[in-house]
């Protein structure tokens, strides 16, 4: 495909998308119905579909609400006139005068919110969190996130993970969130398909996903059984299997558990899935609770648009009861981890001083903020330990 095919493909795909057309669906149906693309192709057509939908609001301002509108939204973003726009074989039709003038214009001094491609009505949650590096956290979202590995060091180093991956043409370098976490500097889509995935040597995981899993597992015993509570895909019950501890997942949606025995076994991690409701009192807890992921919205940028006031609060309600349920469960002594992927205060530091008022005999002995400063998605922790 020429660049100009693949821009008339993504606009299709971006308008679907504006339709109402989950994103995803979106890319899979056009890729369906166009065989002759390759794989470059398809990863082409995808990030310029995925810099549109992280960059909704901007480059509607700059160009339009479509995807023509928006393709040109980013060729005046970016100093760049369409090249191709001819109208002839798979291309898009050729701009027109008022689009052309539009191209070619300036890039005007756009609203904060618009500019920074956040909803409006999150710009006061931001600045309360994150103060003066709000703007900064905001502009880097707009960009797509890194690529990050895990190394599971109970079969593999660091040192002998990356001379393997580099001798498949994936290169990678340490990250210093975290003692397992490689960045992927090239060649990522190659990872699916590397023996070191294929053989349980490395798990897909967020270099700050990693480091608060590791914040957490400093704070329990060596071999101390650990209760994952809303363990969901897998990704930190793994991390701290490979930590050494005995782990038992638990999800109030127990499908979001279906690919952990596999990935398990894949790890060589032994790892108890709870079918209902965990019971007795547990040494420690850790719960990655359901939230706004606005941490990691660069990798689920949709995410973002849908949004809403209404949904934040019912995910406070959500996540106060998740502490509750934990706390019910954790023994005299014990460690509670709390986490979410989110950024805004009413879902962290918030919930932890609500739980702190409403219960006694309960103590914070660590929080941690991550943004994507740090180099990883965001991501908050806080450890309780019930005194």
């Amino acid at each position: 495909m020429t660049p100009a095919a693949r821009h008339a493909a993504a606009i299709t795909v971006i308008d679907r998308w504006l339709s109402g057309q989950p994103v995803e669906a979106a890319l899979t149906q056009w890729a369906r119905a166009s065989r002759f693309a390759g794989s470059g192709d398809r990863e082409a057509v995808r990030d310029l579909v995925f810099r549109a939908v992280r960059q909704r609001r901007s480059l509607v301002a700059l160009g339009g609400e479509s995807g023509r509108g928006m393709l040109l939204g980013m060729a005046r973003a970016d100093g760049i006139a369409p090249e191709g726009w001819t109208g002839e074989g798979h291309a898009p039709a050729s701009l027109t005068a008022d689009e052309a003038a539009r191209v070619a214009a300036p890039v005007p001094d756009l609203p904060r919110g618009v500019a920074l491609d956040c909803p409006d009505w999150l710009l006061p949650g931001f600045d309360a969190a994150l103060g003066p590096r709000a703007d900064a956290v905001l502009s880097l979202m707009r960009d797509r996130a890194p690529v990050f590995i895990r190394v599971n060091t109970t079969r593999a180093t660091r040192d002998s993970v990356q001379a393997e991956l580099a001798a498949e043409g994936i290169e990678t370098a340490p990250h210093p969130l975290a003692e397992t976490a490689l960045e992927v500097t090239a060649n990522p889509r190659r990872l699916r398909n590397a023996r070191a995935f294929a053989e349980g040597r490395i798990e897909m995981q967020d270099a700050a996903s990693q480091a608060i899993a590791a914040d957490f597992a400093r704070h329990v015993p060596g071999g101390a059984s650990v209760l994952d509570y809303c363990a969901g895909g897998g990704g930190k019950a793994l991390a701290l299997a490979a930590s050494g501890f005995a782990l038992s997942a638990h999800d109030i949606d127990p499908g979001r558990m279906r690919d952990l025995p596999a990935r398990a076994r894949r790890a060589g991690a032994d790892i108890t899935l709870i079918d209902g409701r965990p019971g007795g009192l547990w040494p420690a807890i850790f719960a990655d609770a359901p939230c706004s992921g606005s941490g990691s919205w660069r990798r689920a940028p949709e995410a973002k648009w849908a949004f809403t006031p209404a949904r934040l609060e019912a995910l406070t309600r959500v996540q106060d009861q998740i502490l509750q349920d934990c706390a019910a469960l954790t023994a005299s002594g014990g460690v509670l981890g709390y986490a979410t992927c989110s950024l805004l205060a009413e879902e962290n530091d918030a919930r932890i001083d609500a739980f702190l008022d409403r219960r006694a005999g309960w103590a914070c002995i660590e929080r941690r903020h991550l943004t994507p400063l740090d180099g990883g998605d965001g991501f908050f922790v806080a450890i309780l330990r019930r005194e």
